[in-house]
């Protein structure tokens, strides 16, 4: 995904004296990836906000990182059998969404299977050179299933019922856009367009008075081809694509979308699935869970849940797009 903005222009604040405001960009790193913010503010501001911006990141990281070792997640994971795990009010929102998505989808999608995470290649144990076996397959796959995962909302509480591994790398990076997007707007910025790993969120308006337009990347196209060209104004973005991260091995090409319950990547005719919400932690789960469904149920799913959706699907050598009604009127609005 990639989206085309203009050079920093400075514009008139309103007020003689007062610092005028204009488009800056800020950069950093994240969640094993960049991160961008571009938003009309006062230079006088730019270091703090920055500061802001990277300390939303870093909690998100702290609390739901398995690739940090002294993070919650990571201590729940090694937690024995029937210990009992208050979250942190950040980590108990995301968790909250991952099971109640889980239970709507029928485990399609589940935040318990970090075991097939690692088992696979794509989490901290590391690449793998063969896919696994069937006994290690068998071993991780008992691991995994959502309704093993006793969570109580009210109180915060999620019990380690033994051996469970959640892996929350489908939707944290989207609850970090919300996280940033949100303190933003309360540090009284309403132009800004955030973005993590490709997951996006925009607000207000350039400073030319233009929409935040993002292309939707085309797998296989140029850098000047796109699938799809949306404006994000109180809206979030999110793709999930098979063509980014994956292993070949004997032949064959494995995705690092996992399909939870075959305990195996996904081998289905998509490439990619992009979905709007107003919330990019919403929009990051759904992207994954829509690709698991597949291109008949996935689209069955979107359609009667109203949801802005767009598959990007495999047909031989090409690609075919599938959008949703509610997706299709996203693009009119551009």
């Amino acid at each position: 995904m990639s989206q085309a903005v203009p050079q920093p222009m400075w514009s008139w604040s309103g007020a003689w004296g007062a610092p005028a405001a204009a488009l800056h960009e800020l950069r950093g790193v994240s969640m094993g990836t960049r991160w961008s913010v571009k938003l009309i503010a006062a230079a006088s501001a730019l270091a703090a906000l920055e500061r802001g911006i990277q300390a939303r990141l870093d909690e998100v990281v702290a609390q739901m990182s398995t690739w940090e070792t002294d993070s919650h997640i990571s201590r729940y994971n090694r937690a024995p059998a029937g210990s009992v795990h208050v979250l942190p009010v950040e980590f108990a929102e995301v968790i909250d969404a991952a099971l109640t998505l889980a239970a709507d989808t029928d485990g399609a999608y589940d935040p318990s299977l970090g075991a097939l995470v690692d088992l696979w290649g794509f989490g901290p144990a590391g690449p793998i050179a063969h896919a696994p076996d069937a006994r290690a397959l068998a071993d991780a796959h008992q691991r995994v299933g959502w309704r093993r995962l006793r969570w109580d909302a009210a109180t915060r509480e999620l019990i380690q019922p033994g051996g469970a591994s959640i892996d929350l790398s489908s939707i944290a990076k989207g609850y970090g856009v919300d996280r940033v997007a949100d303190w933003l707007l309360q540090q009284g910025v309403k132009d800004c367009l955030v973005e993590v790993g490709g997951e996006l969120r925009g607000h207000g308006r350039k400073s030319d008075g233009g929409a935040w337009r993002v292309a939707v990347e085309q797998p296989g196209g140029g850098d000047n081809e796109a699938a799809a060209v949306i404006a994000l104004d109180g809206l979030s973005i999110a793709t999930s694509g098979d063509y980014r991260r994956y292993f070949d091995a004997d032949g064959q090409r494995y995705a690092h979308t996992l399909d939870p319950r075959s305990g195996r990547p996904i081998a289905n005719e998509v490439a990619s699935v992009t979905v709007a919400h107003a919330q990019c932690m919403h929009a990051d789960a759904l992207a994954t869970a829509l690709s698991v469904l597949g291109p008949h149920a996935g689209l069955a799913y979107a359609n009667r849940k109203h949801l802005a959706a767009l598959f990007v699907l495999r047909d031989g050598d090409s690609f075919v797009t599938r959008a949703t009604p509610a997706f299709v009127a996203l693009q009119r609005s551009v």
